[in-house]
């Protein structure tokens, strides 16, 4: 009897699964449900979002598109781009940092398994309507300080001196036209600079006064920044004095920030600018 009984409650279980089976999925789904809510916004397929959208292809930030926007494509439009400094000879103890574009990137990948949806925003930043791009890296030597600051202050102020792909548009709330706040009156693109010790605030603060002027900025990291050469490796040449400790000290000097500004000593630096630049304490500039 037990046998008989055990097989019978199998007979039926198999009926129940085939029975289940038998119903379409879809038509059992609430009528709100979205099945792939968060699309990765620049991986071509069959809109499932799955782990080959992660690890295959070249590793841009969140497997955006790659533009050689300070090569063969400087002639292309943009919004939002992502540029790397792989500088880091400006450091006195711990080099390294000229990797960081290419580690930013490969932490980055994960953002396009869900699209870089932000829950809390309720919002993904790679769907606003806005061209993002990734224009890979300026090319900087790492045998000549003088020479590599340049190249960073010089690529960075192509890109931000590069019109816009997309207009500027209007104020969400008032729905009247939004107007520039730079300097020169331009809608200027917005660039992310990935870095980079932290020398490399100096040109781009640089790059960023030809277009907007003085700016204010709030400084979060393990140090100031604000050393005098002479105190900060002794300045034995002019070069020299320009340095990952003292860059602030010649922003300063400079006219490159306001007297607002805010140095804390905390975890990381971020302009109160259009231009997103933050800083880890590992000399990783975001």
């Amino acid at each position: 009897m037990n046998l008989l009984l055990l097989s019978a409650l199998l007979a039926s279980t198999v009926m129940v699964v085939h029975g289940h089976d038998d119903h379409d999925h879809d038509m059992q789904m609430p009528l709100d449900y979205v099945k792939y809510p968060y699309q990765a916004a620049y991986y071509p397929g069959d809109n499932d979002v799955t782990a080959n959208a992660i690890f295959s292809g070249i590793t841009t930030f969140a497997k955006l598109p790659w533009v050689q926007c300070l090569g063969k494509d400087k002639t292309d439009l943009f919004d939002i781009a992502f540029i790397g400094a792989p500088f880091d000879t400006g450091t006195s103890y711990r080099p390294g940092a000229r990797f960081g574009p290419a580690g930013i990137r490969a932490g980055s990948r994960r953002l396009t398994l869900y699209g870089g949806y932000n829950v809390p925003l309720a919002v993904n930043p790679f769907l606003s309507g806005l061209k993002v791009v990734d224009c890979g890296d300026i090319p900087v030597t790492p045998y000549d300080n003088k020479f590599a600051i340049k190249q960073i202050e010089d690529g960075h102020k192509e890109l931000l001196h590069r019109s816009t792909f997309s207009p500027l548009g209007n104020d969400s709330l008032t729905g009247k036209p939004l107007v520039p706040i730079s300097a020169d009156g331009k809608n200027h693109p917005r660039v992310i600079t990935l870095g980079g010790d932290h020398t490399v605030v100096l040109p781009l603060l640089r790059s960023i006064y030809s277009a907007y002027g003085q700016i204010s900025v709030i400084h979060f990291d393990s140090h100031l920044d604000t050393w005098k050469p002479q105190v900060f490796g002794g300045a034995p040449s002019e070069q020299a004095a320009i340095n990952h400790g003292t860059y602030f000290y010649w922003a300063s000097q400079e006219g490159l920030i306001r007297n607002g500004s805010s140095i804390a000593s905390i975890v990381f630096l971020a302009f109160l600018t259009p231009r997103r630049f933050f800083t880890s304490p590992a000399g990783e500039n975001w």
